[in-house]
C-alpha cells in the first residue's frame, strides 16, 4: 500500500490501536491478570505524555525513513487535543502512534517488534 497517500492522523489513529494491542498482549504475557492493574501497567505506555517521552528515547534506534514519518506524524494538523496535556507533547505522542501505523501498513512486523523492544526496555513495569 501507498502510504504516502494515506491521511498521517489515519495511520496515528491505525498505529493507536496497533500500538495497544502489543502493550495489552505485553502486560498480559507477564502473568498480569488484574484488569485494574493492566490498565494501571498500561498508562506507562498509552498516555501522550509517556508516548511522547518514549519517542524521545528511542528516537536515536530510528532508520532515517522511520525519522521522516515522525517528522510527518508530529507536522500533521491536528484539530483536538486532550485537557491532560499540551500541544507539542500531542503532536509528539500522534507521530508516535502515526510510526506504528505505518510500519503495520508497510508489512513490517519485524520492525515493529524491534521498536517493541526498545521500548519495553525503557518502560518499566
Amino acid at each position: 500500500m501507498n502510504t504516502d497517500l494515506v491521511n498521517t492522523i489515519a495511520l496515528a489513529y491505525l498505529g493507536d490501536g496497533v500500538y495497544e494491542l502489543l502493550v495489552r498482549n505485553y502486560l498480559i504475557s507477564k502473568g498480569i491478570n488484574n484488569v485494574n492493574l493492566l490498565q494501571k501497567e498500561s498508562l506507562k505506555f498509552v498516555t501522550a505524555k509517556s508516548q511522547s517521552d518514549i519517542l524521545n528515547k528511542i528516537i536515536s534506534k530510528l532508520t532515517l525513513e522511520e525519522q521522516e514519518i515522525i517528522k510527518r506524524g508530529r507536522n500533521a494538523k491536528i484539530n483536538s487535543k486532550p485537557k491532560s496535556c499540551d500541544i507539542l507533547t500531542y503532536k509528539h505522542a500522534t507521530a508516535f502512534e502515526t510510526l506504528f501505523g505505518y510500519l503495520y501498513l508497510k508489512n513490517k512486523k519485524d520492525r515493529i517488534e524491534e521498536i517493541f523492544n526498545f521500548i519495553k526496555e525503557e518502560v518499566k513495569c
